[in-house]
């Protein structure tokens, strides 16, 4: 792969760097030999939705992982650069990847419950790891995370089922009341409605713009409709480097890359 000019690398302004919650600075990953991030700078400012769109294999989900520490847990993976969360690098030496993990939540693309647990037990497992509350405290808690979840109502008599008789747009809303349950900062969601059905989808995309009041988001999504729904700002992944990043209705309304106008018009990908 040939090296980038620095006119095809985003870099963030000193102002978006200042206010962010997140900012990745010359990110590189690897896996192994095979570099898959190639200098990221990107700046995430607070209660907002970040979305980050392009082609599979282009290295989305993987600057996701690398946001809190998830990277690292492939054989042979490696990283370089920094990732400042409100101003501390998650990469210095001294600070536990669980730690990072305790204060940036993550969402898979699949539903991943624990099948022969209860529904209760799915979104007290981080809390109870985590030492974060007891008794009637937990109890608490998982009900403000379910109803944040917005799926309280719908479980709330059936609290010892076991989680996999949910439906699967049930079963990722009890994900993200899991992942709230550790109190984090950030939510990180990586393609969470690709294996949903369109009303589920549009169950999790009204979740996310109600989340976003209270927590910062990311999401990697190969739908640009639904980047155009949910997100505040856009960035566009190309071949492991950030070739644009912007608020998202400028992003698809006036890009001011060539690529990103060749993506989202549907030229390539």
């Amino acid at each position: 792969m040939s090296q980038a000019t620095n006119s095809q690398i985003h870099m963030p302004d000193a102002a978006a760097t200042s206010a962010a919650v997140i900012t990745a600075q010359h990110l590189n990953a690897w896996y192994g030999q095979t570099q898959a991030l190639y200098d990221i700078s990107l700046a995430v400012p607070p209660n907002n939705v970040t979305a980050l769109i392009g082609p599979s294999g282009c290295g989305k989900s993987t600057f996701v992982r690398c946001l809190n520490r998830m990277h690292e847990e492939v054989d042979g993976a490696r990283v370089s650069g920094i990732v400042a969360v409100e101003g501390a690098n998650v990469y210095n030496r001294g600070i536990r990847p669980m730690y990072v993990r305790r204060h940036i939540g993550m969402v898979f693309q699949q539903p991943n419950v624990l099948p022969t647990r209860s529904i209760f037990d799915n979104v007290a497992i981080g809390a109870r790891l985590n030492g974060l509350a007891h008794g009637k405290k937990l109890e608490a808690l998982v009900e403000q995370s379910l109803q944040r979840a917005a799926i309280w109502d719908e479980v709330k008599d059936r609290l010892k089922m076991p989680a996999f008789l949910l439906s699967g747009g049930q079963q990722q809303r009890l994900c993200i009341a899991r992942a709230l349950a550790i109190q984090p900062k950030i939510l990180l969601m990586d393609e969470p409605c690709s294996a949903l059905d369109p009303i589920a989808t549009l169950q999790i995309e009204q979740l996310i713009d109600e989340l976003k009041r209270a927590y910062t988001i990311v999401i990697v999504t190969h739908n640009m409709q639904q980047a155009g729904r949910i997100s505040d700002r856009t960035a566009f992944f190309l071949l492991g480097r950030l070739i644009e990043e912007d608020e998202t209705i400028r992003i698809f309304s006036q890009p001011a890359k060539k690529e990103t106008e060749d993506y989202i018009t549907g030229r390539f990908g």
